[in-house]
């Protein structure tokens, strides 16, 4: 794909923000349900197309994984376009409104971003997941994935284009840059003409890469180096639960916990029975810790820092709360972080002073989701504190504009 044709196909996404921006609340949703059902009417072809990329990836661990669409995941992704259809129109909402003393009335109400750039690695998901997002908010979604999902991602977006067509929309509203090299990836990140707001979904060279190459603003999907912290007041068994669950139910997504932390008191009885809870993980302890893990390997600084995203986790043995939060603050990337406690001053302190995206209190962090969190889907979980922080839904993708009505007011 020359820089020309990238050019092109920018103006045209351009000019199909403008027209979804003013599609009807009902246009929107029909979008979404027309892609929701044909996703189910065409799932075995999409799975047979999916299938093949599959074989042709020749890495493991959790990138296959990311790439692999089943039936269930695909009966996932229609699921949330029906939610995300069913989801109050988030345009033109009157946030606030006030009249001056001088009698000027001001409100301020959400409009659209504009031009949604994602740049994104193995997960056909996304695709569907973000033009949802997109479209319903009144947005175009403009997708750069991987080479290893194009013919997937192609695919998906085809039946965005056709939903798109019937409800008389363009259908570039939804737009797949067709190159997957860096050079194009690069050049992407700079069509500032075009893109309103950029959201990277990978590790952390496409992280570096958005830093260094970017000049459209962006709103970092950081990485997830979460933690469960045990309390000396923990309920052992809802412990046991949460960081079996944290850890293991998939541990290749950036809300998977990488580090557990145990109060001294309760870890001679907590970490021997999460050892044996999950014998598939490998253990990597501090010495306060591999004490009490006979089949522990010894813990490095790295690990701590580490978003493992494998069956691999860190143990730090901690004498205090506040011990615990600043080893969170230290290591933590502000993704989502979680205490288990029956203490409710210890719960509260852990809110009030863990500095993250999320927080958690009793529940494993795998609920930092849009999906989970109600949101229907999307479009990445910021760990940024400007704009939109934690999982970006349907509001996160509006931004707010000024209204001042007067009655032949000057000043």
């Amino acid at each position: 794909m020359t820089t020309d044709e990238l050019a092109a196909q920018g103006r045209r996404v351009r000019l199909a923000a403008a027209g979804v921006a003013q599609a009807t609340d009902e246009q929107r949703r029909a979008v979404l349900r027309h892609v929701a059902d044909r996703l189910e009417s065409d799932r075995d072809e999409l799975l047979a197309v999916n299938a093949d990329e599959v074989a042709a990836y020749e890495e493991t661990g959790p990138g296959r994984d990311r790439l692999t669409l089943t039936p269930a995941r695909v009966g996932g992704m229609a699921q949330a376009l029906r939610e995300i259809a069913d989801a109050p129109d988030p345009l033109f909402e009157i946030v606030d409104r006030n009249t001056r003393p001088n009698g000027l009335r001001v409100e301020r109400l959400r409009v659209p971003l504009g031009v949604i750039g994602v740049v994104y690695e193995n997960r056909p998901n996304v695709t569907s997941d973000v033009a949802g997002l997109c479209v319903r908010s009144g947005n175009a979604a403009y997708l750069r994935g991987s080479s290893s999902a194009m013919a997937t991602n192609e695919f998906i977006v085809a039946l965005w284009r056709d939903a798109l067509e019937k409800e008389g929309l363009a259908s570039d509203t939804v737009a797949l840059v067709q190159d997957p090299s860096y050079e194009t990836a690069t050049a992407f990140m700079q069509m500032t003409n075009v893109l309103d707001c950029l959201i990277p979904r990978g590790g952390p060279s496409l992280i570096a890469a958005m830093r260094e190459h970017a000049r459209v603003p962006y709103v970092l999907d950081g990485d997830g180096n979460c933690h469960v912290y045990v309390d000396e007041f923990a309920d052992l068994d809802k412990a046991l639960a949460i960081v079996r669950n944290a850890k293991t139910s998939r541990p290749g997504v950036c809300n998977a916990a990488e580090t557990v932390l145990v109060h001294r008191s309760v870890a001679g009885a907590f970490l021997p029975a999460m050892a044996d809870s999950m014998p598939e993980v490998e253990l990597r302890a501090e010495p306060g810790a591999l004490a009490m893990l006979p089949g522990a390997t010894l813990a490095t600084e790295e690990d701590f820092e580490r978003e493992f995203l494998d069956f691999i986790l860190a143990v730090k043995v901690v004498d205090t709360l506040d011990e615990a939060i600043a080893h969170v603050a230290r290591y933590g990337t502000g993704h989502s972080e979680a205490i288990v406690t029956e203490d409710l001053t210890h719960a509260d302190a852990w809110v009030r002073c863990v500095d993250a995206a999320a927080v958690l209190v009793n529940a494993s962090t795998r609920f930092i989701d849009g999906g989970e969190l109600g949101l229907g889907g999307e479009v990445g979980i910021s760990t940024q504190k400007l704009h939109a922080r934690g999982p970006m839904g349907l509001r996160e993708l509006t931004c707010l504009k000024w209204v001042v009505r007067g009655e032949g007011h000057i000043r």
